[in-house]
C-alpha cells in the first residue's frame, strides 16, 4: 500500500506532502488562487509522477534489452477540460532517448509497453485523457 500525508502550510495555499517513504514535497497554488508560486502546482506533480513512472519503465526495459542507453527525457504537455472537474483531456509525451546504437524498434517497444502495460500513472490518466507518445533517438 502507498501512503501520503498532505498538510496545509498555514499561509496562502501552500501544502507539504510527506510520502510513506519519508520524503517531503512542497506544492503551492497559483497567485490568482491565493498561492505564492513557491512550489509546483499539484497537477504539475501529477504529470511529473507520470513522467517519472514511464521513464522508469522505458529505461528499465531498454537496459534489460541490453541497449546502450545513456539518457532518457520525456517532455509532457497536457490540456484540461474547460469545466469542473477540469480533468486532463489530452496528454502528449515526447521521449528523447540518447545512447549508442539504440535500435528504433527497441525504443518503440519500450515506450509502447510502458504506455499499455506497465506505467500505472499514465494508464490511469489515460482513462480521461487522450494519450499521445512520440520519440526520437539521439546518437552519442
Amino acid at each position: 500500500m502507498l501512503e501520503c500525508t498532505v498538510r496545509w502550510h498555514h499561509h496562502g495555499m501552500s501544502f507539504i506532502a510527506e510520502t510513506g517513504t519519508g520524503h517531503m514535497v512542497a506544492m503551492d497554488g497559483a497567485p490568482e488562487a491565493g498561492g505564492h508560486n513557491l512550489a509546483p502546482r499539484p497537477l504539475e506533480l501529477l504529470l511529473a509522477g507520470a513522467g517519472g513512472c514511464t521513464s522508469f519503465d522505458v529505461v528499465s526495459i531498454l537496459k534489460k534489452g541490453r541497449q546502450d542507453i545513456v539518457d532518457c527525457a520525456v517532455r509532457i504537455s497536457a490540456e484540461r477540460a474547460d469545466e469542473d472537474p477540469k480533468v486532463f483531456t489530452r496528454i502528449d509525451m515526447h521521449f528523447v532517448v540518447t545512447g549508442r546504437g539504440l535500435k528504433l524498434d527497441a525504443v518503440e517497444r519500450a515506450i509502447k509497453l510502458s504506455a499499455e502495460k506497465y506505467c500505472s500513472a499514465s494508464i490511469m490518466l489515460g482513462k480521461t485523457a487522450q494519450m499521445n507518445h512520440t520519440w526520437e533517438i539521439v546518437e552519442v
